[in-house]
């Protein structure tokens, strides 16, 4: 379950609907997203079956997963995801993000994470982890905006960033 539809100054994150698959796949579908995450793009079926599995939720009821897509309000046309696994009781909460190639380069995602990560705080996560591919430094720049920082902790070849809320 992803909630109510967060603002920020540019953008609506709306949760996750089976129905943004169609959109999101054009959104999703440059090959380069894929340098640092791997795999390839979906097409529109892959991409809903996906999301269908994402909205109807964690098979693990101590694990929350929270997925919206992004809202670029003047254009009206959605530019990426942001998503946050939620874990220790609402504590604990890690969380990604991925902009199309056509957004790219305007702030999206880190207005987009900027605004996951006040909303998560704001909702008692104490915990906040992402995971950055030594050399993406884009996305390091976004994580370092939403109040992360980088930690000596590796996984599957990535950083673990993180920030403490006290």
């Amino acid at each position: 379950m992803s909630g109510a539809v967060v603002r920020t100054g540019r953008l609506d994150l709306v949760p996750l609907d089976v129905a943004h698959a169609e959109e999101m796949a054009g959104v999703l579908a440059d090959p380069a997203l894929h340098a640092f995450i791997g795999g390839a793009p979906l097409t529109a079926p892959e991409l809903g079956a996906r999301y269908e599995r994402l909205v109807a939720g964690s098979p693990d009821p101590s694990v929350v997963w929270r997925n919206w897509v992004v809202r670029l309000r003047d254009e009206d046309r959605l530019t990426g995801t942001v998503q946050a696994t939620v874990t220790d009781g609402g504590r604990v909460a890690e969380v990604a993000w991925v902009v199309g190639t056509d957004w790219q380069g305007r702030g999206i995602a880190r207005e987009a994470a900027q605004g996951l990560v006040g909303l998560l705080v704001g909702q008692g996560v104490r915990t906040v982890l992402a995971h950055v591919h030594p050399g993406h430094t884009a996305s390091a720049a976004v994580a370092r905006a939403a109040g992360l920082a980088p930690t000596d902790e590796e996984q599957d070849g990535e950083i673990r960033w993180r920030r403490d809320i006290p």
